[in-house]
């Protein structure tokens, strides 16, 4: 499946996005160094992502994608001057893989220019066409594109729209390549629309170009006319399935993680039909932006977290980058070692050279101080013209560049001489100076030999933490939203949230039990308020960097759980019965002796604050009214699974089937003897996960633990 978008795709989307037009822009993002995403807002519907890729793709999506805390710079520049701008206009350029999209605000109008061609490029621009701000520098042989100076677009590239017979019958005849290479580049159609038009003229793709008769060429040219007219007034997109396999696969899916799955049996798409391709494998979509979506769309909408965990780090820095800058220290080490061996051997032979031209040198010498005594320093110099043997002088150090005579007795080797120093003293000037550099050598081998026992010993470490499937933990400055109170994942991924003490139980119900959540309590006094979410959870990453080890689950944050469900209460009892069983576990009935225990669940409508006249309530806690939905026997026992969700090495816990379904490398807890705090040392020990999130994780008491492949892989 081609990544890189044609001429033809470009003219499509161009069309999909004039759509959009009176949008406004609202945020920018850049989740990967290659991504820019636009959000744009119309008037009484959803938010739609204009998501570039550079040098790629862009499309329109509206899936559920995790961004980055903080703005990159690009982005922050984007939002300062497009924040709530208007989108007015949408333009191609030519027939080139140029899109400009205009924004207008009350300070006047901005473009923002794409490139899809070569590595790629996004640049901000004034009313003036000057370049605000590109995403990345860079120069080219016709221009420049950097900030502050205007934008110049590439060469015009041949548009075949309007081409006519004429200009058609000089290409061909001035190609000294085949037909489909000669469409492909010189007629700006790529080797896909090539094809097809080869294909619907009933030509051979390897005729010579310039060998087409009168014939050929009218239905060459009837084929490019009916794809352009195809392109201009159709609409939607096709796409092309691998076999029939993949097509019943693509039927069946009804939902968005079905159709990821399917999308893997796509072969190719198109703004139109593509002849030479087998129609009986074509699906119809409603717009090229659906069709990228697609393909695209599951691993696109992974960037941010495939950055994160391309960044799987130790205090911030990645064991990758940390291996490269050993290696490019050892180098340069190894540079500086060679450098100063080949100094120490140049002015040791130099000093030698001294001393076997003695009489040559000490004529030098004798004859400049005669003449700088007699007259000066200034008028001597303006006579050393005339002097081969003398290159320069330099009357602030005292020093004259002499030459040595080479094998013809000519001006060869040059030499620094202190006028007020002896042959010898300068001789031995030069012998100090080869001393000095041997000695800078031996200080380098040492910090060399450093260098390589610290790389070995990260490699050792490397392949010690990847053998015992170890993570290298990262310092968060910020957290997840959930991680500031108990929670939980049960089956399907949704999240079960539960307060830490009062005040958390009071934020749990207020902030986070809506009209479609489900509110769980223990039968007991002073148990958690508990919020099972209906929309909230986290799902498997599709697209997981190679940085995650193996065995390690990638997960991603959604908010997009539950589809088609009007409230939790839809959910099957079985997660029901799972959120009782973690909201038990996470009340004083897990260090209480007993084996099983009591929780209730009811509607967020039924959980006040108001209480009876004369009556009042302590904080963090709530009246529930109406009936209950009990849950009755609950076993005490959880399970904590190793993960990276957005990129970030933590421990997920749950309920032991959810936990074994859903990691490899898992471990259940149970009631026990060992205190939680060594309970986590050993985990966070054996897995490199942060002790304190492994803390936050287990239960309030002592604990026992079960092996699953969480500490012995």
């Amino acid at each position: 499946m081609r990544e890189q978008s044609s001429s033809f795709d470009v003219a499509r989307v161009v069309r999909e996005l004039s759509e959009l037009i009176g949008a406004r822009a609202r945020k920018a993002y850049q989740p990967h160094y290659e991504q820019v995403v636009l959000r744009l807002n119309r008037k009484g519907k959803p938010s739609t992502d204009l998501v570039i890729v550079r040098g790629r793709r862009v499309y329109t999506s509206n899936r559920d994608r995790p961004m980055p805390s903080k703005p990159s710079q690009f982005a922050m520049v984007l939002r300062k001057h497009l924040n709530n701008s208007r989108f007015v206009a949408v333009r191609q350029y030519g027939f080139d893989r140029v899109i400009e999209l205009t924004f207008e605000h009350g300070g006047g109008q901005l473009k923002l220019i794409i490139e899809l061609f070569r590595d790629g490029n996004v640049l901000l621009l004034d009313d003036e066409g000057v370049i605000i701000q590109p995403l990345t520098h860079a120069k080219y042989a016709s221009r420049t594109l950097k900030r502050g100076v205007p934008y110049s677009p590439p060469p015009e590239a041949v548009d075949p729209r309007q081409m006519d017979r004429a200009a058609l019958d000089e290409l061909l005849d001035g190609s000294e390549h085949n037909l489909i290479r000669t469409l492909a580049a010189r007629a700006n159609f790529g080797r896909v629309y090539g094809s097809t038009v080869c294909s619907i003229a009933g030509l051979e793709e390897k005729m010579d170009a310039n060998s087409l008769d009168s014939e050929q060429r009218d239905a060459l040219e009837q084929a490019i006319q009916s794809m352009l007219d195809e392109l201009s007034a159709g609409a939607g997109a096709m796409m092309w399935m691998v076999d029939s396999e993949a097509m019943a696969a693509w039927n069946e899916a009804d939902n968005e993680a079905d159709r990821d799955t399917a999308s893997a049996g796509i072969s190719e798409i198109a703004p139109i039909d593509l002849s030479y391709m087998d129609a009986g494998m074509m699906v119809e979509v409603g717009s090229l932006s659906l069709a990228y979506d697609a393909v695209f769309g599951s691993y696109d909408a992974a960037a941010f977290i495939r950055r994160e965990e391309e960044r799987l780090v130790d205090s911030g820095e990645d064991e990758g980058e940390r291996q490269a800058k050993l290696d490019r220290r050892a180098t340069q080490q190894r540079a500086a070692i060679d450098r100063f061996h080949e100094r120490a051997a140049i002015t040791q032979e130099l000093g030698k050279s001294i001393q076997d031209n003695w009489e040559h040198v000490e004529s030098i010498l004798t004859q400049f101080n005669a003449a700088v005594e007699s007259e000066n320093w200034q008028s001597v110099e303006d006579k050393l013209v005339d002097v081969p043997w003398i290159g320069s002088v330099d009357p602030v150090k005292g020093t004259i560049v002499a030459f040595l005579p080479d094998e013809d007795g000519e001006p060869g080797a040059s030499i620094t001489l202190e006028v007020a120093h002896t042959v010898h003293q300068n001789a031995q000037r030069y012998f100090e100076e080869a001393r000095s550099q041997k000695s800078k050598s031996k200080g380098a081998q040492a910090a060399l030999a450093g260098t390589e026992e610290a790389r070995e010993k990260a490699e050792k470490r490397a392949a010690k933490d990847a053998a015992a499937g170890r993570l290298r933990g990262r310092q968060r400055s910020k957290r997840f939203w959930f991680e500031k109170h108990r929670w939980a994942m049960l089956s399907g991924g949704h999240l079960l949230i539960g307060g830490r003490d009062a005040k958390g139980n009071d934020t749990v119900v207020r902030k986070h039990l809506t009209s479609n959540d489900l509110y769980f309590h223990a039968d007991l006094h002073g148990a958690p308020s508990c919020s099972l979410k209906l929309k909230d959870g986290l799902a498997h990453n599709q697209n997981p960097s190679e940085a995650v080890p193996e065995g390690v689950a990638s997960l991603q944050i959604v908010q997009n759980l539950g589809e088609g469900l009007e409230d939790a209460r839809e959910l099957p009892e079985s997660m029901h019965s799972e959120a009782a069983q973690v909201a038990v576990c996470w009340s004083r009935a897990w260090g209480g002796g007993g084996a099983a225990a009591t929780a209730f669940h009811v509607r967020r409508s039924q959980v006040s604050k108001t209480t009876e006249t004369g009556e009042s309530l302590a904080r963090g806690s709530f009246v529930v009214r109406g009936q209950r939905n009990w849950h009755r026997e609950l076993s005490l026992e959880l399970a904590i699974g190793m993960a990276v969700v957005n990129g970030v090495p933590i421990p997920v816990s749950g309920t032991p089937v959810t936990i074994s379904e859903n990691f490899e490398r898992w471990a259940k807890v149970l009631p026990g003897r060992e205190k939680k705090e060594s309970v986590a040392n050993r985990i966070s020990k054996a897995t490199g996960l942060a002790q304190d999130d492994l803390l936050s994780c287990l239960p309030p008491g002592n604990c026992s633990v079960e092996d699953h492949g969480l500490i012995q892989p």
